[in-house]
């Protein structure tokens, strides 16, 4: 494949068992996307994967989450709606729950499924791969000799050391959660990252008795200390959380009764004072590692930094310095994002056509994260911290959802939206939020600040009244304001409510 390849012994050459031009492992979105483009170019390629020939979102990310999501919030609905006039009594069938969870999301897996079936069988194989010292590809039996490899080995959840042992069925992770057949009695979320966030409110609104823990006093990953607090507050309404906590130990008891053993942790909470939770489970969601360690990368010259990401990576098409080597989605840790890991496979697999012919590589898509909490969290372009130190000149504007007049009407009033905005040049920058509809919010935030609109482009579009995005109408007039650019002519009759 690289450099050493070429110099390859003889011997080496004989022992070979297929040449391919190209070799794609790990079949996950980036790898999905990198063999279909790459395929439509050349037909000697092969694509390697150990494990599931479906993506994580698909199976155990993207899908079955907001799946439980969806059955959390028609609870919460139906259980707070008593300041509507309307009263019910909630009745949470948690096997139902679960099953259909499983049941739509092996639908969803299935489209993945049969798209990969409909590959050739000798352009598939099931195995771990391992890059040797001569950069040959060793799996099951085979070694195989490729001009260029695509590596999309994609992430794992990450464990703390000897948590495994010490919690033993207890224990649960994002890989396992969408397995249970019911639901638990309660359950203990570590971390409070958007995976730990939105299980835990979900699993809260479901009747599960739920303690949430972070190391920090910081929830969704949110870098806007005030967007920070204001979701802390919002969320606090119905979550326990312990936060800014430290955790000393995990591990089981068995009760009196002989019952199935308990997990305890015992920590100090943010005053420095010892306590233990005990409950029936533990859902560690302390993050994801990249699955690269093991596949023998650096015996292609990779280096890689302080947190496991690859060094010289081009961005735009994931190719490692002048290598002949490509590392693409979250197994790059650059964004793990699916539509980052989307467009990374697309552009390698572009990338490594013959002479680029039909290749299209797709520009980096700008930062966008949300979190599908509730209120959810939303971060577009550069944070703030960012922002902060490029030194550039800028101003922030500012709305509150707490009495916007679309939220209040349907009770979801409890957000702040921070957009941060270049003085010297009148674009955004990027934004930081916590509130209703914040997907929405974001989603024209990165449309404008992809296609770098400026403010006053913005607020000359149309903004209908009343939605919850008229709020995004008055934080952008928070920007003009101190930006002392020209006002667009309007009435502002409704803006009281």
């Amino acid at each position: 494949m690289n450099q050493k390849s070429n110099n390859a012994s003889t011997n080496t050459s004989e022992k070979t068992t297929r040449k391919v031009s190209v070799a794609v492992i790990g079949a996950g979105t980036a790898g999905q996307n990198a063999f279909r483009q790459a395929q439509k170019t050349t037909e000697n390629i092969v694509i390697i994967n150990d494990g599931i020939w479906t993506t994580i979102c698909a199976t155990i990310g993207c899908m079955p989450s907001k799946l439980l999501i969806a059955a959390a919030a028609r609870a919460h609905e139906a259980k707070s709606s008593k300041e509507f006039g309307v009263h019910a009594d909630v009745q949470i069938d948690g096997k139902q729950v679960m099953s259909r969870v499983q049941a739509e999301r092996d639908r969803f897996a299935g489209f993945v499924k049969r798209q990969v079936e409909s590959w050739p069988e000798d352009k598939k194989i099931s195995g771990r791969a391992y890059i040797n010292k001569e950069g040959l590809i060793e799996v099951n039996d085979e070694l195989i000799a490729a001009d260029k490899i695509i590596v999309a080995t994609g992430i794992s959840p990450f464990v703390p050391e000897g948590w495994v042992d010490k919690l033993g069925k207890t224990l649960i992770t994002s890989d396992t959660v969408f397995e249970l057949t019911d639901l638990p009695a309660s359950i203990a979320v570590v971390g409070a990252g958007a995976i730990g966030l939105e299980l835990a409110q979900a699993f809260t609104r479901l009747g599960v008795d739920v303690t949430l823990f972070n190391r920090v006093n910081r929830v969704g990953g949110l870098r806007d200390e005030d967007i920070n607090q204001k979701a802390i507050e919002c969320l606090g309404h119905e979550l326990t959380m312990q936060l800014d906590s430290k955790i000393i130990d995990v591990g089981t008891q068995t009760n009196a009764d002989n019952e199935a053993p308990s997990a305890f942790i015992d920590y100090k909470d943010s005053a420095g004072q010892s306590q233990q939770w005990q409950g029936e489970c533990v859902l560690v969601a302390t993050g994801r590692r990249n699955n690269i360690n093991q596949l023998g990368i650096e015996n292609l010259g990779v280096e890689l930094d302080d947190k496991n990401r690859p060094k010289n990576l081009n961005i735009n098409t994931g190719q490692i310095g002048d290598l002949q080597l490509y590392i693409v989605g979250d197994a790059n840790a650059h964004l793990p994002l699916l539509h980052v890991a989307s467009d990374e496979g697309f552009s390698a697999g572009s990338e490594v056509c013959r002479d680029n012919v039909g290749a299209y590589i797709r520009p980096p898509a700008i930062p966008l994260g949300i979190v599908f909490c509730e209120p959810q969290i939303a971060n577009v372009g550069m944070s703030l911290p960012e922002i902060e130190r490029s030194e550039r000149t800028h101003v922030t504007g500012k709305v509150s959802f707490d009495n916007q007049g679309r939220s209040r009407i349907m009770g979801v009033n409890c957000g702040l939206l921070h957009i941060y905005a270049c003085k010297e040049t009148d674009k955004i920058l990027g934004a930081c939020m916590v509130g209703p509809d914040a997907e929405y919010v974001a989603h024209i935030l990165a449309v404008a600040v992809t296609n770098e609109l400026s403010v006053k482009e913005l607020l000359d579009t149309p903004f209908y009244h009343p939605t919850i995005l008229e709020g995004l109408r008055s934080a952008l007039r928070d920007v003009q304001k101190q930006m002392s650019i020209p006002h667009q002519a309007e009435k502002r009759e409704e803006d009281g409510f």
